[in-house]
């Protein structure tokens, strides 16, 4: 069942356009102002759980952030994506959007593709070891992954910018720096500085070590790369902030301790809580349920029915975590009470406008039966949307029936069995009955102006229609 609630407060509200409480839009308003911390706005959001360290070190973490210190530049904040797919997912948004605040407030970020860290395997947060992805499998991913975050950063830029000076999106791969490193010249120089019993310590490990499978070389070895990647980065780039998941707490430990060796200086880690199902299981590949933001693995209409499908109770949590809207006016949206508003989540950051504008059409055709919305469908939203309905290529010949459609479409059983589906009302084509079988086929009814037909058989089996030579 679709929330009211949480279908007025996407009216609009998605990272764009004004909606009707006279608001400006985001894109026309600071997310963060300058008389309040970053940090502390953000944590009050639930878009960051933990800090580490919190205290013990020369310069606390807000401090880094304050802007009105003497002295205080920009700063550096890096999160990992490893490759594991060819698409990021539902699951990465909180640490996109972590990246995307710090930017709009001015500090440069990074976005680092695991395309060496990936082929051993992150066992944070894990029961047992992941599929093991060869090179060329891992590149490919990478590669995908990389295209992936530069159009969600160009759709931020393009979106809210609005002519404002933002702090810069840089994406990386570490197998740029990793290619370079030989086996054993890396661990004369790394492994030195980790001791055995801090890594044997991790949550993450000590789990591994007490399942019936066990933990390999290369899994235990994870946090030692991606604790060199920060200091990779801290070294060339001056990041000084790494971001993870909450399951990711230990490895940003072992990067902090590393850096602190050999330099003597103090890093930082923050941790975004973890994006679940509405039965609380994490969202990802390995779980088997992710929504991902890639077109061609999600389409644009099941992202949107994603969170228009959530729960009433999650639509304050939502808005803090999932929109730039500022926390008081989020307290006004949902002091309001709106009984039937018009569903308009907009996913203009993921898609472009042209996705959000194909969300809402689908909406609409498949919920509303909305003849209009299907007749400026395209075929890849046809196809989208109707899964599992099959696709066929027709000539219109003249004289064309309802009943030679539903036979060439093999919709239906030969003889009389699939005269009577259609005299039974079992037949319907663009959304209305047909009873008649010998009805001859007219463009504009039963054939809708983009040249297609939506065949649906019973009430689940649809068959999509391309007619040729209208």
């Amino acid at each position: 069942m679709v929330a009211p609630m949480l279908r007025y407060i996407f009216r609009g509200r998605w990272f764009c356009t004004p909606g009707p409480l006279g608001v400006l839009p985001l894109g026309l308003r600071e997310a963060h102002s300058g008389a309040q911390e970053l940090l502390a706005v953000l944590k009050a959001r639930g878009l960051f759980k933990e800090f580490f360290p919190e205290t013990g070190t020369k310069i606390e973490l807000p401090e880094l952030f304050d802007r009105r210190a003497a002295g205080n530049l920009p700063q550096t904040i890096y999160c990992g994506f490893d490759p594991t797919a060819d698409s990021l997912h539902v699951g990465h948004l909180l640490a996109l959007l972590g990246l995307f605040h710090f930017q709009r407030a001015g500090h440069d970020v990074i976005a680092l593709v695991g395309g060496a860290t990936a082929r051993l395997g992150d066992p944070s947060g894990r029961t047992k070891e992941r599929e093991v992805l060869d090179a060329e499998r891992v590149g490919s991913n990478a590669r995908a992954l990389r295209v992936g975050l530069e159009a969600l950063a160009a759709h931020h830029q393009q979106l809210f910018a609005n002519g404002r000076t933002w702090g810069s999106f840089t994406v990386l791969d570490n197998a740029a720096w990793y290619q370079k490193e030989h086996l054993v010249d890396f661990l004369a120089a790394v492994g030195g500085h980790f001791r055995m019993g801090t890594l044997l310590s991790r949550l993450s490990v000590q789990t591994r070590l007490k399942s019936p499978e066990g933990m390999s070389l290369a899994e235990f070895l994870y946090q030692v790369l991606q604790a060199y990647d920060f200091y990779y980065l801290f070294q060339r780039y001056g990041c000084r902030v790494q971001l993870g998941g909450s399951d990711q707490l230990g490895n940003i430990m072992s990067g902090y301790e590393f850096i602190h060796k050999l330099t003597g200086e103090d890093v930082f880690g923050i941790t975004v809580p973890l994006i679940t199902s509405t039965t609380g299981a994490k969202l990802g590949k390995s779980a088997g349920n992710a929504v991902w933001l890639n077109r061609d693995k999600t389409s644009p209409f099941e992202l949107y029915q994603f969170f228009v499908r959530q729960q009433d109770d999650s639509v304050e949590r939502y808005l803090k975590l999932f929109t730039f809207l500022p926390l008081p006016e989020i307290d006004h949206i949902m002091q309001l009470q709106v009984k039937e508003p018009e569903n308009q989540l907009q996913l203009p950051l993921f898609h472009g406008q042209e996705g959000l504008d194909s969300a809402k059409r689908c909406t609409q055709a498949l919920y509303h039966s909305s003849i209009h919305a299907l007749e400026v469908m395209s075929d890849q939203e046809l196809k989208e949307l109707f899964k599992e309905a099959s696709f066929s290529e027709l000539v219109l010949d003249p004289g064309t029936s309802v009943l030679d459609t539903c036979r060439k479409a093999n919709a239906i059983p030969d003889g009389p069995r699939g005269y009577r589906m259609i005299t039974e009302g079992g037949v319907s084509i663009n959304h209305r009955q047909v009873t008649n079988p010998e009805s001859v086929l007219i463009v504009g009814q039963h054939i809708l102006k983009n040249g297609l037909s939506l065949l649906k058989i019973g009430k689940r089996n649809f068959y999509i229609i391309k007619w040729l030579q209208l």
